[in-house]
């Protein structure tokens, strides 16, 4: 899927939003309010493949059976187990939180 290019006026408003956000001006509710569309290209972080071997690493590095992982993930038990045997890989929803765990560590959803 291409990525839809933002137009000057959206690219302004991204930068103005990071660097408010960056320097305090803007809290972190109001700056997760701008939506994917408007992020383009930096959205894809969030939809970066995972493996299996990362997906049981991050639950080991944060000292989380499977049970704890998939609950805080709001998944089964029995899916989580899928995707860290490599029998199905991750999408959608499950794919973006995996990732956030991935890149800011799962205090970021806890």
């Amino acid at each position: 899927m291409a990525t839809k290019k933002l137009n000057r006026l959206a690219e302004a408003i991204l930068e103005t939003a990071e660097g408010m956000h960056r320097i305090g001006v803007m809290d972190d509710a109001t700056y997760r309010k701008i939506t994917v569309r408007h992020l383009g290209e930096k959205a894809n972080r969030l939809a970066a493949p995972i493996s299996p071997e990362e997906i049981r690493a991050l639950r080991e590095r944060a000292n989380l059976s499977q049970a704890a992982l998939a609950q805080v993930l709001n998944l089964t038990v029995g899916y989580l187990s899928q995707l860290e045997r490599g029998v199905k890989q991750p999408k959608g929803p499950s794919l973006a939180l995996l990732n956030i765990v991935r890149y800011k560590g799962i205090e970021a959803i806890l």
